[in-house]
């Protein structure tokens, strides 16, 4: 069952008549240059989870359909977790929207799964099917923990089948699961999807799975030659069939296949990461990456870094760029702002237009900011962010405020930090990018509002006649060891009684 709408006032009547729930436009929403619009609601009402929330979104486009795809429920302990897995998918490039939960996922008897988590979702162009991967919790081995991922199909982005279980391996603690498809009719792999994963309770080995039929079957998950470990893994795939996979390790590395999945080489090191830790609580789970790829192959991975600031005082966007994934360019400051601006900017969703490449490449990049990095839990203002480039990154346009201000007590407080989500996405459709992104107002006593928003317009990418330039920055010398990478939920634990 799915919900449609064409304007915020429409869509708010029909979901407040099946739903039982009103929703209001608030004027926070209204602070950004771009006018946005709702995609969902939290309508669940289970306990022990934050209502109404939704948080850590991906989206994929292929035509004039996107599909995003989000947590709804938070829960609030340290077993975190969702509720259920939201979707939102628009058909006529973004002039509508129909929205819905995956079923038999909620919590509670009779259905399937106490928990779930981490969705991505991607599309196969040769099966004319997407994919949408998500991480379940259950009980293995006597012990309640987060399986093997899942996936569930769908031929239009809003009938989603039954989920397939891709097959265990021996591990107990599963992390992190993202998916791409190979969608170059020329790649001798056209047609295969890869899943890939992490294994908490091996090391954090990167575990990967090949699906040649449309995801309807997947090969047993294999590590890379040498078990590269790290987490927040995104692969891509080259119009030659190469699949390369940045991921957060001991800095940022990738590991890659050029032979569809059937094996993996050993990881190559990207650079050295310099994280300033997110103040007021804001769940910060370490920059992890983020991967698209241009027209013609070139992968381009973002994250954020605060070496190009003085005492590493702020976190800026930081990219590299390879042609082969063995060989990356140094590191590049994204320059939304000056580096003594003291703003601090995190989780980016970068994609790349694929009908531009080289260095004509269109950028479209979001991410969340702070207005000032030295700020506490009661003043630490959250904004959403949008800032382009025309020619490759050589050059950007002004930056545009997308959503804010947001205050840190509107989030649900989740397990590592009071959560907006572990990781961004931005996609293109027909030259205009566009991402689906959380944005809260203010609660309601207990009751939250948090949901996943979009520009009511996809964003042109368009020369400004006024241009920053990242030419003549330099990083500094790293002023303190970077924190550990923080395991993202809590210990294994035995299935709760309210489970």
């Amino acid at each position: 069952m799915y919900q449609q709408f064409t304007s915020f006032a429409r869509w708010a009547l029909a979901f407040a008549s099946i739903c039982c729930i009103a929703l209001c436009a608030s004027p926070a929403l209204a602070a950004g240059s771009l006018p946005i619009v709702q995609l969902s609601a939290d309508p669940f009402t289970n306990a022990g989870a934050a209502h109404a929330t939704e948080v850590e979104t991906d989206n994929a486009a292929f035509g004039n359909t996107m599909v995003g795809v989000f947590q709804v429920g938070r829960f609030q302990d340290s077993d975190a977790g969702s509720t259920d897995i939201g979707w939102a998918t628009s058909s006529d490039a973004g002039g509508t929207w129909k929205f819905g939960y995956i079923p038999k996922l909620w919590v509670g008897p009779p259905f399937e799964s106490t928990r779930i988590t981490d969705p991505a979702v991607a599309y196969d162009a040769k099966h004319h099917v997407w994919m949408l991967v998500s991480l379940p919790r259950g009980t293995s081995h006597g012990v309640t923990t987060y399986l093997v991922p899942i996936i569930n199909r769908s031929p239009d982005g809003m009938q989603w089948q039954a989920p397939v279980h891709i097959e265990p391996d021996n591990g107990d603690f599963m992390d992190k699961p993202w998916i791409a498809c190979d969608n170059a009719s020329t790649s001798p792999y056209y047609g295969n999807c890869y899943v890939e994963f992490i294994d908490v309770n091996l090391g954090e080995v990167l575990l990967m799975s090949t699906s040649s039929d449309g995801g309807a079957t997947w090969s047993k998950p294999s590590a890379s030659a040498n078990s590269a470990a790290g987490n927040g893994g995104q692969p891509v795939v080259q119009p030659n069939g190469n699949v390369i996979i940045p991921f957060l390790g001991g800095g940022i590395e990738a590991v890659s296949s050029s032979d569809g999945g059937a094996s993996w080489q050993s990881n190559v090191f990207i650079a050295n990461v310099n994280e300033q830790s997110l103040p007021g609580g804001i769940r910060d789970p370490g920059p992890l990456p983020s991967a698209r790829v241009d027209g013609k192959g070139a992968v381009y991975v973002a994250w954020w870094d605060c070496s190009f600031r003085a005492n590493c005082s702020s976190n800026d966007i930081v990219y590299s760029t390879s042609s082969d994934g063995k060989t990356w360019s140094a590191i590049t400051r994204v320059p939304i702002d000056a580096t003594t601006s003291g703003v601090d900017h995190f989780l980016p969703g970068i994609a790349i237009d694929p009908a531009t490449s080289g260095s004509s490449a269109h950028i479209g990049l979001t991410y969340y900011y702070l207005a000032n990095a030295n700020c506490s839990f009661s003043t630490c203002e959250i904004y959403a962010g949008f800032i382009s480039s025309t020619n490759a990154g050589a050059s950007w346009n002004p930056p545009t405020q997308l959503a804010g201000p947001m205050m840190i007590g509107w989030l649900p407080n989740s397990d590592l930090g009071y959560m907006i989500g572990d990781y961004e996405a931005t996609s293109f459709m027909n030259g205009l990018a566009r991402a689906t992104f959380p944005v809260a107002t203010a609660k309601n006593g207990s009751v939250f509002d948090e949901a996943v928003y979009t520009t009511k317009r996809g964003l042109a990418i368009v020369r400004a006649p006024l241009q920053r330039s990242s030419r003549g920055d330099r990083r500094l010398p790293v002023w303190s060891p970077v924190k550990p990478r923080p395991v993202p939920f809590g210990p294994t634990t035995a299935l709760d009684p309210q489970d």
